[in-house]
C-alpha cells in the first residue's frame, strides 16, 4: 500500500515537473528559470561556524559551474529526499534547540533543527545521491513576514528549484513568493554571491 501511494505521488510529481516544461518552454527568455545573481557578498556567520566544526565540508578546491541534468530519475530523487528529509526532522527553534539566538548550522544529529538544519541535510543527501556540488547551493531569503529563511536551491538544466522544510511542493525559484537576498556561489561555496528580485525578470507567463 506504501509503495502504491509513494508511486502515485512521484506520478504527480513528474506530471508537475512536466507542465513546467510546458509552460516555460526551451525558447523562454532564460531569467524565467534561473535567478541572476549579482557581485560577492559576505557569507552567512552560521556557515562560517559550521566550517569551523565541518572543515571537510568546506576546505573544498574551486569547481567549474555545473547544472544537474533534469532528468526523471533526478527529479524523483528530489521529490523523494525533499518529502524524507521534511516528515523525518523535528522543527525546532534556534533558540529552543541551541539555547541561543546566534545563528547555529549543523547536520540533525537529533533529529531536530530549522530551516538551516533541513537544508543542508537535504544538500548531504543529493551529494551522497550523484548531484554535482555545484548545482546544490544553500540559500537565504526573507519569507512572506519578512523574516530569513534557509532553503537549497538545486540548479538544474530545467532552471533553478527550490527545496524548502515548509513544503514537499518543489517549485522554481520565483514561484515561491519568498524576496531572495544570497546563495553560495556554484564554484565555491564558502563564496556567497547576491541574488536579483525574481520579480524583476520573470515573465508574464512565470507571474501567474
Amino acid at each position: 500500500m506504501r509503495n502504491r501511494i509513494f508511486c502515485a505521488a512521484w506520478a504527480a510529481a513528474l506530471a508537475s515537473a512536466s507542465l513546467v516544461c510546458r509552460e516555460h518552454p526551451a525558447g523562454a527568455p532564460p531569467m524565467a528559470r534561473f535567478a541572476t545573481t549579482g557581485g560577492r557578498t559576505s557569507a552567512p556567520f552560521g556557515w562560517m561556524d559550521f566550517c569551523s566544526r565541518q572543515p571537510q565540508e568546506c576546505n573544498l578546491p574551486p569547481l567549474a559551474p555545473t547544472n544537474a541534468d533534469l532528468t526523471a530519475s533526478a527529479w524523483g530523487a528530489l521529490v523523494t529526499v525533499n518529502r524524507a528529509v521534511n516528515s523525518a526532522i523535528e522543527p525546532v527553534s534556534n533558540l529552543d534547540h541551541w539555547g541561543t539566538r546566534i545563528d547555529h548550522w549543523d547536520y540533525p544529529a537529533d533529529g531536530k533543527g530549522d530551516c538551516k538544519i533541513y537544508a543542508l541535510e537535504k544538500r548531504r543527501i543529493l551529494m551522497q545521491k550523484g548531484f554535482p556540488r555545484q548545482a546544490l547551493l544553500m540559500t537565504i531569503a526573507k519569507d512572506r513576514n519578512d523574516q530569513g529563511h534557509a532553503i537549497l536551491t538545486v540548479r538544474t538544466s530545467g532552471g533553478d528549484f527550490i527545496l524548502d522544510n515548509l513544503t514537499d511542493e518543489i517549485k522554481l525559484w520565483f514561484a515561491t513568493g519568498y524576496r531572495f537576498v544570497k546563495r553560495q556561489s556554484q564554484e565555491n561555496p564558502n563564496f556567497w554571491v547576491l541574488i536579483e528580485n525574481p520579480d524583476e525578470h520573470a515573465t508574464p507567463e512565470a507571474s501567474r
